[in-house]
């Protein structure tokens, strides 16, 4: 039996996450895992860096983002209701996910933010297509709910998660470090999954490689918090378990409940986003009515043919020279580039 790390944070979960991208994914394929996932906090900016360095190691790269789900609406800014926000787990299964997890942060980002980059149940509904979901770490909507004892609102978000992804899109997450509550999270979960013949999925909440790397990442969080390492108060990790785990210590962990180490595999098996460069990837660009971007492109050129040539336009040379160079143009792809640069420089 292997495993897949689903719930991974690397160096762009900023002040957060000590991870860096290579030595992830170094550390993954040492443990013969088949795939590893990449979570940041709010944001994407490390999922380029992380394709190629996983696609380098002949692991798959798997895209997913740990977003926050605002308190109520994601442009509510009241700071008694709104500070506080709830995470949740997303991975890409196709590229319509990836797609949609860049809109997400993006929104999060430039619409959401109060505190944290935050999205919410509308947001999400709108672009859920081709995304897998979890209930999240301890601090996930469902998680929270259960701890504070509001078990019938806890079902009510249930309800809604598999209104929105479904039975095979939406997974319920476990979770094992040194926190007091977090079993007994676990068996709620559990008691729940009946319920709604729901999967589970094992994870860890990686903040760092190895496990001599939580000292490192604490003093992160002091600098995050503007703590003092010294503060007996502050935030911290609860113990340095936050480390990518082997197979075989996530087989002790969760090896009794059905299905949770399995289904890391097949949500990796699942999961299929593809980040290479092939082409070119141009913008739109519009041409009027009846033309295309060739015969657009080809009218501009024989409208500043007349311009700068003026009675010499119609030359064997110049008319031998013009058709050669829309000729290669066209060939290699490029009208709609060269129609994009006319329009900057026209602007500009």
């Amino acid at each position: 039996m292997s495993f897949v790390h689903l719930h991974v944070h690397s160096e762009y979960s900023l002040l957060d996450g000590l991870s860096k991208v290579d030595k992830l994914v170094q550390r993954a394929k040492s443990l013969d895992m088949p795939a590893l996932a990449l979570t940041d906090h709010g944001a994407m900016f490390g999922a380029i860096a992380f394709y190629e360095a996983a696609k380098r190691a002949e692991i798959k790269p798997i895209i997913g983002i740990e977003t926050y789900m605002a308190a109520r609406g994601m442009r509510e800014r009241d700071p008694q209701q709104d500070q506080r926000s709830f995470h949740l787990l997303l991975l890409a299964e196709n590229d319509q996910g990836y797609q949609n997890l860049l809109k997400i942060s993006s929104a999060s980002q430039l619409e959401g933010f109060y505190y944290r980059p935050r999205i919410d149940h509308d947001f999400l509904a709108e672009h859920s297509e081709g995304l897998i979901c979890t209930t999240g770490c301890l601090s996930g909507e469902v998680p929270r709910a259960l701890q504070a004892g509001r078990f019938d609102y806890a079902r009510e978000l249930l309800d809604w998660y598999m209104s929105i992804f479904g039975p095979d899109r939406f997974f319920f997450e476990l979770q094992h470090h040194e926190i007091p509550e977090l079993l007994e999270i676990n068996q709620k979960l559990i008691d729940l999954g009946g319920r709604y013949n729901a999967k589970f999925v094992a994870t860890n909440d990686v903040h760092y490689v190895d496990p001599e790397d939580a000292e490192l990442q604490d003093i992160l969080l002091c600098i995050q918090t503007g703590s003092l390492v010294s503060d007996p108060n502050r935030m911290r990790m609860t113990d340095p378990s936050y480390y990518l785990r082997s197979t075989q210590e996530m087989q002790q962990l969760f090896g009794d409940v059905d299905g949770a180490l399995s289904n890391t595999l097949s949500i990796a098996e699942r999961c299929n986003v593809d980040l290479d460069f092939k082409g070119y990837h141009l913008p739109d660009f519009d041409v009027p009515q009846g033309y295309t971007p060739e015969t657009y492109l080809r009218s501009l050129c024989e409208a500043g043919l007349q311009k700068r040539y003026g009675t010499h336009a119609d030359t064997p040379q110049v008319r031998e020279r013009l058709d050669y160079e829309l000729r290669i143009i066209h060939e290699m792809g490029f009208d709609a580039y060269f129609l994009i640069v006319w329009d900057l420089c026209r602007f500009a």
